[in-house]
């Protein structure tokens, strides 16, 4: 959420980084209501004080002997205005809250101007892609083979859109994820966190999933919960409306949990393999910092979701959106993009966001630093690390060999009891 100060002070400044993402965006409807809301305010501050001088002047009367009806019917009435301002003011409040958390975040200065997404700026490209002496099979294909995955049976059991992993598939996924948490764990100085799947409507409005994106998302319908679209909303929410030590920042969380995404929107892109699931694995990292050190703290958690990725040896690119690629809660994004054969293009296997204070205002999540006489909204920060489903149709893709099986990461390897290829002997 947009800092209600930061809109009075300097209206014009924000306008200009909204028009960076869009040209219809503004502030103009939160300044209005603001004003009406302060005005209001004004009103009910000078009927209250009315309302004590007059209520003083009912004590002096008694003490004089004299009737005090028609002041106390004065009281009433100004009581009976204050309360009808009050309901307006509420009204105004709710309204100024909900037209916040519908806008979104302003970009960093160096967020890259840009109107689509071939605005992004692509800072560097690793490892090139694999050169084939045969004709590359997509993921959905090379998993199909080697039975890695059921398709069909997948939608049988529930819908379009979800798959069942099944023997050496199964246990690439979890092989994954565990190389994942152990490298965050013990290398990258992550603290490993399981947190609920389901989580209320606090924290995902939290985060910034709702209001704005409440049609993406997989709601109980007899429970105020939601299933979780990512480890984001839940490992953020962990501390909304608590007041944190400083000496307790910087805070690193990392979780692995299943995600749930509706796609809405969606309709007939990446309809075959892993791309776009309703449910799928990820590996998430989340920080908690002061804002002194949230720039740094953002480059060195997208370098641990790129150690990854180098890892697994596979090509990759890493770019900087551009305003009009941008995230709804992020004022700077890194992209991670793997390079994918079957479709010879590259495809985000993590975002790396920076949200600044935009989403600890929304969660209500300060510090107090030492001295201090009273707390700050911290700066919240996350990407994937990576995500699992993209990751295991990656390595199909790239690691595919002329006769269908599939060379393992040395990485991985330990987790397949040393074997280095997944094949149906």
């Amino acid at each position: 959420m947009l800092d209600i100060k930061e809109i009075r002070e300097n209206p014009e400044k924000v306008n200009e980084l909204l028009k960076r993402r869009d040209e219809n965006l503004s502030i103009d409807s939160v300044i209005e209501i603001d004003k009406d809301r302060r005005a209001l305010q004004g009103q009910v501050d000078e009927l209250r004080a009315q309302r004590k001088k007059t209520s003083q002047e009912i004590g002096n009367l008694k003490k004089q002997g004299q009737d005090t009806s028609e002041v106390e019917k004065q009281v009433k009435g100004i009581g009976d205005q204050i309360k009808q301002l009050e309901v307006k003011e509420k009204e105004l409040v709710e309204s100024q809250k909900m037209a916040l958390l519908n806008i979104p975040n302003t970009p960093a200065e160096d967020t890259p101007i840009g109107k689509t997404e071939d605005d992004n700026v692509i800072l560097k490209t690793v490892n090139e892609p694999v050169n084939y002496s045969f004709e590359p099979k997509a993921h959905w294909d090379v998993a199909t083979g080697l039975g890695l995955l059921d398709f069909e049976r997948g939608v049988k059991i529930s819908e379009s859109r979800f798959t069942i992993y099944k023997g050496a598939g199964a246990r690439l996924e979890r092989a994954f994820i565990n190389f994942f948490l152990d490298l965050h764990t013990l290398e990258h100085g992550y603290t490993e966190v399981l947190p609920p799947f389901l989580v209320n409507s606090a924290a995902m409005t939290g985060t910034g999933q709702l209001p704005k994106f409440k049609n993406d998302m997989y709601k109980c319908e007899e429970e105020d919960l939601f299933l979780i679209p990512t480890a984001e909303v839940p490992l953020t929410n962990i501390y909304m409306d608590e007041i944190l030590k400083e000496d307790q920042l910087p805070m690193y969380m990392t979780a692995y949990t299943p995600c749930f995404r509706r796609e809405a929107g969606s309709a007939g892109k990446d309809t075959r393999g892993l791309i776009r699931q309703h449910q799928f694995n990820k590996v998430e990292l989340v920080k908690l910092c002061k804002a002194e050190n949230s720039e740094e703290e953002h480059e060195k958690l997208t370098a641990d979701a790129e150690k990854v990725l180098d890892l697994l040896e596979l090509p990759y690119r890493t770019i900087q959106l551009c305003t009009a690629d941008l995230g709804f809660s992020a004022q700077k994004c890194y992209d991670l993009e793997v390079w994918m054969p079957s479709s010879n293009c590259y495809r985000e296997i993590s975002s790396c966001s920076n949200f600044g204070d935009y989403q600890a205002r929304r969660a209500n999540l300060k510090y107090k630093a030492k001295g201090a006489k009273k707390p700050e909204f911290v700066h919240t920060i996350n990407g994937s690390g990576l995500a699992v489903g993209r990751t295991f149709a990656a390595i199909l893709e790239n690691n595919q060999q002329e006769d269908g099986s599939v060379l393992i990461p040395k990485v991985l390897q330990k987790y397949f009891g040393g074997n280095q290829y997944i094949n149906n002997r």
